[in-house]
């Protein structure tokens, strides 16, 4: 009976951590490499919105388009902060990398292009990490020396208070919005009544200047 007695108090608390585990997954974002094609000549740009204070890690490199051994393209590549400061710049390589914590918030900017006179175009390969993906959970793991379940579990903490500073962040840019909607609804009905009063008087004006006219003319 005691045996008994201690499965079903174990478990639904195995059950909660399954479930708990299988939500961490769907919840975490998954991170795959994005692949750009760059033309011989032009740019070629991405961008993503992205909150003050996040970490952001990115990874590129020239994927070879053919066996033939010929030498890899070479690329330039330059990240700017929504106000326009540069935050990486290389140029004439083969594969890079860049990491900065944001300091302004807004569309931050990577344009890549091709060095040189190319035949044809260049296809690169970019992993592109912000916030919680970009934390490596290897080293948090071996510093606090934790691992398997509550190593998920600390992820978990970690993917549900990005969730809520980007609920924070909705909020307040909502707010922004509605004091900007609410100024300018303002401003349009002053304008209107304002249209409406000159309307009205140039009406006046138009009354009395036929009445008047027509008093000279002796028509009326």
């Amino acid at each position: 009976m005691a045996k008994d007695k201690n499965l079903r108090y174990e478990t639904p608390t195995t059950l909660f951590l399954i479930l708990l585990l299988s939500f961490t997954t769907i919840l975490l974002p998954q991170i795959d490499a994005i692949w750009l094609t760059i033309p011989n000549s032009g740019t070629k740009c991405l961008s993503e919105e992205i909150q003050t204070h996040v970490v952001v890690l990115a990874d590129y490199y020239v994927v070879a388009d053919d066996t033939e051994g010929h030498h890899l393209h070479t690329i330039s590549a330059k990240v700017t902060s929504p106000y326009g400061n540069n935050l990486h710049h290389n140029e004439n390589v083969t594969h890079g990398q860049f990491a900065f914590t944001t300091i302004e918030s807004g569309n931050y900017l990577a344009c890549f292009w091709l060095e040189g006179n190319h035949q044809g175009s260049a296809t690169i390969s970019l992993e592109w990490k912000t916030g919680i993906s970009a934390k490596d959970w290897e080293t948090v793991a071996k510093k606090e020396r934790i691992e398997g379940v509550e190593l998920e579990l600390r992820k978990l903490e970690g993917a549900v208070e990005a969730i809520h500073g980007n609920l924070l962040h909705l909020k307040n840019r909502e707010a922004e919005m509605r004091e900007v909607s609410e100024a300018t609804n303002g401003r349009v009905a002053w304008l209107s009544i304002m249209s409406l009063g000159v309307c009205i008087s140039i009406s006046g004006l138009q009354l009395w200047y036929l009445k008047r006219f027509f008093r000279k003319k002796k028509l009326v």
